[in-house]
Formats: structure tokens, C-alpha cells, sequence
């Protein structure tokens, strides 16, 4: 039996990424777990009664979709789903779904090519349970099978570098396994992981501010405001950077000294920084590919402009978005409608 669309959870899945980006911050849970339990009920009514097996089983996919879109930090939903997708013999759906977590969990969708000539109705729910042995959802079980391997951290680390953390989802999983480094006190290995995931999606207020608060505690104040105002651009409403300069003010008041901010030089360094970060890393094979096309292009002087747009063009918003702040932080005014390009897309 086929889905209406092979296609369509793909579809649903990049569109739940811009809904949770804009709107919900976090997966919501609840809603996981109810549209999982309607599935599991149209699943065990479909083996009850035959004459509306395909019907319920429709229902149950149908469920069991919503479940990974609301919730796709629960492997039960994504687990489900891969049950009922082989139970319904869709082949292209669970290529899809595989496809789909393989992105959320930093692996390379690629890879799949060399499943070609995998029996996925055999050994998809297989291959699905043998990532999240590997690969757990859940932070805390995650962190359990690296916290005391350090050759798996290491690779972790690695791996970071090189991934797109730009999707929202990959960027919520992996931001939430980092967390559990700042918990367990690892804050050296912590921060610049954290500014990988907030160079990747410079949208997320929220990791800004837990970098900032670090910062200060740590006395690093420009590197804290720094944070901040990246934090308060973001979520305006919510003025984290004029409430720390006020701390600061009052900090220094006995001493009738007035904090100023990281001049323009701090920034700039600090703006560079993010935007390197901000594109993943290439393989070995790539970067050949990529000096290759450097030394033919570097024939030709590129303005800052022409660059700007390419970056812009080829979907680099986010590079683009810290190059552009950072040329209108050093008076370059003609960039601010870059950089208001940029910000408007990453909405």
C-alpha cells in the first residue's frame, strides 16, 4: 500500500522546522504524545478488524505523522511511524523517514545511497533502532554514553564542526546534548560548541543569553555583552543587554565609573569569529573542490558587495547576516540593507 505522496512527510517536516523557528522555540511534547497514542489506537483497531484495516491504517499513519511533527525529540514517535510505513509496504515513505532523522541526528543523508540495495520493508525498523542505539534522541541518555568515553566525545566534537546545524530541529537536538555539558560543569568544552549552534541559528535569543550568563559569571563582561546584545536584536522585548549594562553600571558605582561597551575593533573580531562558525566545516573532498574554485576566482577581485550577495544567493544567511552587522558596525552604512535582508529571511 502507498501514501498519497512519498514526498509529503519530507514536506511537512521543513515546514514544522519554520513553524518551530518562528513560533514554538521547543517541540511540544503533549501534542507528541497525543497525536502517538490516536495512532497506537487506529494501529490496534486496524489488526482487530480487517474490513477497515486500510482505513484505520491510513488514520494511523495520518497520526503518526503529526506525532514526529510536533514531537521529533521522542524516538517512540519516529519509531512508530517506521512500524506503520512498513506495514503499509511504503518503501519511498521509509526512505523518507530514515532520510529525515538521519538529517535531524548529523548524519549524512548521503549515506542512503548506499542502502540502495537494502530491503527497507525487512530492515528499516532495524536501521532506525540501530541509530538511536548509536545516536540518542533523549539529552541525557545521550550524554550518558559520552560522558565517560572520551574517544566518543572527541568524535562528537568532530563531528559538530562539520555538520548544518542551520535546520532548527538539529540545532534544538544538538543544543540540548551541549547543555548537558554546561550542567555537568564542562564549560571550557561547553562555549565553543554553544557558539557553533548560535552562529548556525543566530535566532535563538535563548542560547544567547545562557552564553552571555556564562560569560559574566566568568567575568569575561565583553564576551557577556556581546552575547547579550545578539540575544536582545533577536528578542527585542526582552532587553537582556540594557538590563546587564545597568548591572554593570551599578557594579562600578561605588567607584563613580561608568561601564562602556567593547569598542568597535572587539566587535568586529567578535563578528568575524561567528561568521566563520556559521558555515560548516568541509570534508577533506570538498575543501579541494572549494581552493580549486578560490584560486580561479581570485583572479578577480570581489567586492564586499558582490560577496554579500552571493552569500545571500547561495543561502548563507547567516554568514551573511554577521558579515553585514559587522560592516555596519565599522561604518559601512550602504550594508544595513543586507543585513535587514538577512534578518528577514531568518524569520
Amino acid at each position: 500500500m502507498k501514501t498519497e505522496n512519498p514526498t509529503l512527510l519530507s514536506i511537512e517536516l521543513v515546514l514544522l522546522g519554520r513553524r518551530t523557528d518562528a513560533n514554538l522555540q521547543h517541540p511540544r511534547r503533549s501534542l507528541g504524545d497525543r497525536h502517538r497514542a490516536q495512532a497506537e489506537k487506529f494501529l490496534r483497531n486496524a489488526e482487530k478488524d480487517d474490513r477497515k484495516k486500510i482505513q484505520c491504517l491510513n488514520w494511523a499513519e495520518q497520526s503518526s505523522r503529526q506525532s514526529v511533527l510536533y514531537d521529533f525529540t521522542n524516538d517512540k514517535n519516529w519509531r512508530l511511524l517506521m512500524q506503520i510505513k512498513v506495514l503499509n509496504g511504503d518503501k519511498l515513505g521509509i526512505h523518507a523517514v530514515i532520510e529525515d532523522l538521519f538529517l535531524i541526528l548529523g548524519r549524512d543523508p548521503e549515506r542512503l545511497r548506499t542502502l540502495h540495495d537494502v530491503d527497507l520493508l525487512e530492515h528499516g525498523i532495524d536501521l532506525v533502532n540501530a541509530a538511536f542505539e548509536v545516536d540518542p534522541l533523549d539529552p541525557d541518555l545521550w550524554y550518558r554514553t559520552v560522558a565517560s568515553d572520551n574517544a566518543r566525545f572527541v568524535e562528537f566534537t568532530d563531528r559538530i564542526k562539520r555538520l548544518d546545524l542551520r535546520d532548527p530541529r538539529t540545532n534544538i537536538v544538538f543544543g540540548r546534548r551541549i547543555e548537558r555539558l554546561y550542567n555537568a560543569g564542562r564549560h571550557e568544552e561547553f562555549i565553543p560548541l554553544a557558539r557553533r549552534i548560535v552562529a548556525q541559528r543566530p535566532q535563538n535569543h535563548e542560547a544567547w543569553t545562557g552564553l552571555g550568563r556564562l560569560h559574566e559569571r566568568r567575568e569575561e563582561y565583553d564576551e557577556a555583552w556581546l552575547c547579550y546584545d545578539q540575544a536582545q536584536i533577536h528578542f527585542p522585548s526582552r532587553p537582556v543587554r540594557d538590563e546587564y549594562k545597568e548591572r554593570m553600571d551599578s557594579r562600578l558605582d561605588g567607584e563613580r565609573k561608568s561601564w562602556k561597551a567593547p569598542d568597535i575593533s572587539t566587535r568586529e573580531i567578535f563578528l568575524t569569529r561567528m561568521e566563520n562558525l556559521a558555515i560548516p566545516e568541509q570534508s577533506e573532498e570538498n575543501n579541494s573542490e572549494i581552493l580549486e574554485y578560490i584560486s580561479e576566482s581570485d583572479e578577480v577581485e570581489q567586492s564586499e558587495k558582490d560577496r554579500l550577495e552571493r552569500m545571500l544567493h547561495y543561502g548563507d544567511v547567516q554568514a551573511a547576516l554577521f558579515f553585514a552587522r559587522r560592516l555596519v558596525t565599522s561604518g559601512e552604512e550602504w550594508a544595513q540593507p543586507y543585513y535587514d535582508s538577512a534578518m528577514e529571511q531568518l524569520k
